[in-house]
């Protein structure tokens, strides 16, 4: 149950660029595979992604109409304008409008407040760039090397070798190595790196890495991987109490949960999901904590394990373990798939009770832990309360203010406003700060069409792994 370590008979190819030089790559090339780019011709979906199973899922998304998206964009500028009050006094509103889905252009902020990784980068001023600058250690500096081709070879971050994505995803699993040398470097932890260097710059997906590997999963990739066998049984536990059915044909056959959930939890569904159903389970995780991956994991499991004529197919061991691993379209459409999530009647309280109870039976069984985590967070306002910030912390930084179309030219804002400055002379009323414009993405995500059914298997994010190899988590 250990984790990779060097000469676990990954596939490298030879032409892997080293990006030992602080994670920066070799010499410029005019090759566009280095340079990060992609051929003009090819068609590239709202996520990013150039091919792979998740342009074959975009009619598994919802869509949601501009004019809401703006509504939606307005108040989350407002809430985070003012992201202390909201916490301690509308966080069921949070929690809402995570549930709705956070808008695009406001995703990567949001998580980043979420976490509190915001308070920590301002906390810890400086820290990542003293790590971005050490070499690391060579042991999974060298896995982490092998290990970078093979996150979303179909997104156009990651598809170059030695392109920029690859730098910065080389920069924040070094980083979090140095940061956590007691833990090092869990292949697990690049998908999760991956999708956050595709919402924030690199500083900003350290800190997130940091806090989701502290704050709400501790344990899950460090040695022996104990957290991750007990949520296992967890699940299982609470399979039983959501369908009788899925839990007598996984006890019957002795089906481990670790065997199925595994890459779920600890990829946190980013190569099983469809991209719009992985944003939006991201949007909810971050804010409310493991509870929807349980949640998650349990709603799949019922959708294909749930009836007796679902298990006409599947009357092994090895016919369920596939099955769990070609979930059928319709089960992952994200309206869907959301809808049952939150009515899913799992709560922190369910989870902890039963951590409990399988903790007992684990010290029975296999005595003490030998990984002494920090207790799990449930989500953004366990960890501020926690961790209470000061509103210097929570002070947005922008670092471009553009002046507003809409303002007078008799307001006489002064030229070093304009350039970006936010002071105003005081006593002046006539003379104020303008708000910063934001810059939004033109890419929406999605809202309300019915559930689809389609006929081929999708197989979520998949295309993080070639089909030739195989992670190994345990």
């Amino acid at each position: 149950m250990a984790k990779t370590e060097q000469g676990n008979g990954l596939d490298v190819r030879d032409s892997t660029e080293k990006l030992t030089d602080n994670g920066r790559g070799s010499s410029p090339r005019s090759d566009p595979e280095v340079n990060g780019t992609i051929p003009a011709e090819t068609e590239v979906d709202k996520y990013g992604f150039t091919g792979g199973a998740q342009q074959n899922s975009r009619n598994l998304a919802e869509e949601v109409p501009p004019e809401v998206l703006r509504q939606r964009e307005a108040k989350w500028l407002e809430m985070l304008n003012s992201w202390d009050k909201w916490m301690a006094k509308k966080h069921n509103k949070v929690k809402e409008r995570c549930q709705k889905g956070i808008p695009p252009s406001l995703r990567g902020r949001a998580w980043l407040y979420l976490t509190g990784a915001k308070v920590k980068r301002e906390q810890n001023q400086g820290r990542f760039e003293e790590l971005d600058n050490q070499s690391g250690d060579p042991k999974w500096v060298d896995v982490i090397e092998r290990d970078l081709h093979r996150q979303f070879p179909f997104h156009e971050m990651f598809a170059a070798r030695g392109g920029h994505g690859q730098q910065d995803l080389f920069r924040v699993l070094k980083a979090y190595s140095l940061y956590r040398p007691e833990e090092g470097y869990c292949q697990a932890q690049a998908p999760i790196a991956a999708v956050l260097l595709m919402h924030m710059p690199a500083e900003d997906a350290f800190w997130v890495l940091v806090q989701i590997c502290e704050k709400y999963l501790p344990g899950y990739y460090s040695t022996g991987l104990e957290a991750i066998q007990l949520d296992g049984e967890i699940l299982e536990a609470l399979l039983r109490r959501v369908s009788a059915v899925a839990y007598r044909h996984v006890k019957k056959h002795k089906l481990e949960p670790v065997l199925y959930m595994t890459e779920w939890f600890m990829c946190a569904f980013s190569r099983t999901l469809p991209w719009a159903s992985v944003l939006r389970v991201w949007d909810m995780f971050l804010c409310e904590g493991v509870k929807i991956f349980f949640r998650v994991g349990l709603v799949l499991l019922k959708c294909m394990l749930g009836t007796q004529d679902k298990l006409k197919t599947c009357q092994g061991l090895y016919e369920t373990v596939e099955l769990l691993r070609t979930i059928q379209p319709q089960y992952m459409q994200e309206s869907f798939l959301v809808h049952e999530v939150l009515v899913l009647p799992v709560s922190e309280k369910d989870i902890e009770k039963e951590h409990l109870t399988q903790l007992r039976r684990w010290k029975e069984t296999h005595g003490d832990l030998q990984c002494k985590s920090p207790p799990r967070m449930h989500g953004a306002k366990a960890i501020m309360s926690a961790e209470p910030p000061s509103r210097q912390d929570l002070k947005q930084r922008p670092t471009i203010i553009v002046e507003s179309p809409l303002a007078s030219k008799t307001d006489g804002v002064q030229t070093e406003e304009a350039k970006g400055t936010r002071k105003t002379k005081e006593g002046n009323g006539h003379r104020r700060a303008l708000p910063p414009l934001e810059v939004v993405n033109p890419y929406a995500p999605v809202s309300d069409p019915p559930p689809l059914r389609e006929p081929e298997a999708t197989r979520g994010s998949r295309e993080s792994l070639s089909s030739a190899e195989h992670d190994t988590y345990l």
